[in-house]
């Protein structure tokens, strides 16, 4: 018996309780309300719910006394084998072995579906992230986020959504420019100009421009800077994408900002259009020769001015035209995921969507992540001045490097221990969690070799109190995957797969899926199997939703 099935056989008997109750209002609950929780102490059972407290005083009874009327009726229900009440009306729940049992083979009956869920059915997210200038590298700010973005994306899916990963392209404006002028300085052998970029990446980017060009410093140099941009740009950005490819993390939408700049049939471009379009949604206003959006009618600290006096649009008309284009594409929720320099963007983003008629609590989100630091990190040869993506995960490997990024909040900063990172042992989590899967693929193996299969199955057999703390997590699995794609945080996976792993180590050392010595193959031994290979499923399942891999041997 799941969580799920449970709370409606909780709500079955509650009904006609509260019918009896209150027969001239309804109790406005439905199985979702009911809040199951793992008891602490495992002795006080499988299940603990509130419910009774919950809606006693709506129904003008004792808490207490509901909880024993709910009890009562509970005990009757197949798959329950014992209800207590506990202090003010907790009711404490112990399932029948055989109905937590069972769960084993849902599971690898599941395979990778399991966990999956639709509470998230409908809903259109748009998930921005990394969104790094196409000027140079990617660095380790970019990688913190490129590892959560990804895992976000992956729990949404999983919940029903149909949600995609999008990188801003910035590759309009004078960040441009100042890239143009720092390949061409490199090219003709000139030191870097002044706001410019430094570093042997843009040498490496004018030996290839020159080299696609050969003629280019003949050309005038209007045409010169045209065309090292170009062409420098277009590098940077596959480099930028093979970086993130390296990193397990596709992107689903590719957007350049100069669409949004771009003159479209009737002559106006997107960001044209977007203050038009806010103007008609009544918050755009003129003062001084400039024209301005009143965003502090949705919590920002002052108005901002979407085009200058002297006609030219500030960054805020890119962000306008961007998240309108985002609604017009059938997106009706916007995640952001910014570094921890853009708190000031929080009122900003949320004021856009409040100005465009949507509702800045629901349909925009903007996640700001903090600062990473690596112990002993060297800094870029090529870039100089960062910790590039490439090199940490060259130096620390992928799969513990996102996994390491993954179990923690994105606001709360984060100091990386490669040393432990790289260790072979159970201190390190990411080999603690995937040692976990191994072995279960081992003891698969194992089985094989010796004749267990799962040819039988008796969930009844599985009574041991490290089978009964496994299936209680494995339970949980399904219900973690909604929350944590509910609340956009890929750590409470990562906690999770933690304990699931502890807990499996644990029944492997109490209870054996192959008999000792010349013991006969019984009954449990298949169904332990059945056990073993539902954790391992469990476990490759969270990875995936990680970004990491599963590896069968260690």
């Amino acid at each position: 018996m799941n969580p799920e099935a449970l709370s409606a056989a909780v709500l079955a008997v509650l009904d006609p309780i509260a019918a009896s109750l209150r027969s001239d209002e309804g109790l406005g609950v439905d199985a979702a309300d009911i809040v199951l929780e793992r008891p602490r102490n495992r002795d006080h059972g499988d299940w603990s719910t509130n419910i009774a407290m919950r809606v006693a005083k709506r129904l003008g009874s004792n808490p207490r006394e509901l909880a024993q009327r709910i009890a009562d009726g509970l005990t009757r229900t197949d798959g329950i084998q014992a209800v207590e009440v506990a202090g003010p009306g907790f009711i404490n729940i112990r399932l029948e072995a055989g109905a937590a049992g069972a769960l084993a083979k849902t599971i690898v009956e599941a395979g990778d579906a399991y966990g999956t869920n639709d509470s998230q059915d409908g809903v259109s997210v748009n998930v921005e992230f990394v969104s790094a200038n196409p000027v140079g590298p990617l660095h380790i700010g970019h990688t913190r986020w490129a590892a959560l973005g990804d895992s976000i994306v992956r729990l949404l899916l999983a919940s029903g959504a149909d949600a995609v990963r999008e990188y801003y392209i910035n590759d309009a404006g004078v960040q441009m420019e100042r890239f143009a002028l720092s390949i061409l300085a490199s090219a003709k052998g000139e030191p870097t100009p002044e706001g410019g970029y430094p570093g042997e990446y843009i040498a490496e980017l004018a030996k290839r421009v020159l080299a696609a060009h050969p003629g280019l410093l003949e050309m005038p140099e209007a045409e010169q800077l045209v065309i090292a941009r170009d062409q420098a740009y277009e590098y940077q950005l596959a480099e930028i994408r093979a970086s993130l490819d390296a990193f397990n993390v596709p992107f689903d939408v590719w957007f350049s900002e100069r669409t949004l700049h771009a003159q479209g049939p009737e002559g106006s471009s997107l960001v044209d259009q977007a203050v038009d379009r806010l103007r008609d949604q009544g918050h755009v206003f003129d003062e001084d020769g400039a024209v301005w959006v009143r965003t502090t009618d949705f919590g920002d600290d002052k108005d901002r001015v979407i085009r200058r006096s002297n006609g030219e649009y500030t960054y805020f008309a890119a962000d306008a035209a961007y998240y309108l284009n985002k609604s017009d594409r059938g997106f009706q929720n916007k995640i952001y995921l910014l570094g921890a320099d853009h708190h000031g963007y929080v009122h900003r983003l949320k004021a856009i969507a409040g100005a465009a008629g949507e509702d800045p609590e629901k349909n925009i989100q903007v996640l700001i992540g903090q600062l990473v630091s690596v112990r002993g990190a060297r800094l870029s040869k090529r870039a100089g001045n960062i910790i590039e993506m490439d090199d940490l995960r060259a130096w620390i490997g992928t799969d513990a490097l996102r996994y390491a990024l993954e179990r923690s909040p994105a606001d709360s900063p984060l100091d990386l221990d490669p040393e432990l990172l790289q260790k072979r042992t159970n201190d390190n989590p990411v080999f603690y969690v995937q040692y976990a899967h191994a072995r279960t693929h081992n003891v698969a193996r194992n089985a094989a070799d010796s004749g267990v299969d799962r040819s039988e199955f008796a969930p009844e057999l599985l009574t041991h109190e490290t089978e009964s703390a496994l299936l209680g997590a494995l339970q949980e699995f399904p219900r973690l995957v909604a929350f944590a794609a509910e609340v956009r945080e890929p750590h409470r996976i990562a906690r999770y797969l933690e304990e699931l792993a502890g807990l499996y180590h644990r029944w492997y050392d109490n209870c054996r899926v192959i008999p000792k010595g010349d013991d006969p193959i019984q009954t449990v031994h298949r169904t332990r199997l059945w056990l073993n290979d539902a954790t391992g499923q469990v476990l490759r399942n969270g990875l995936d939703l990680l970004g990491v891999s599963a590896p069968e041997r260690m």
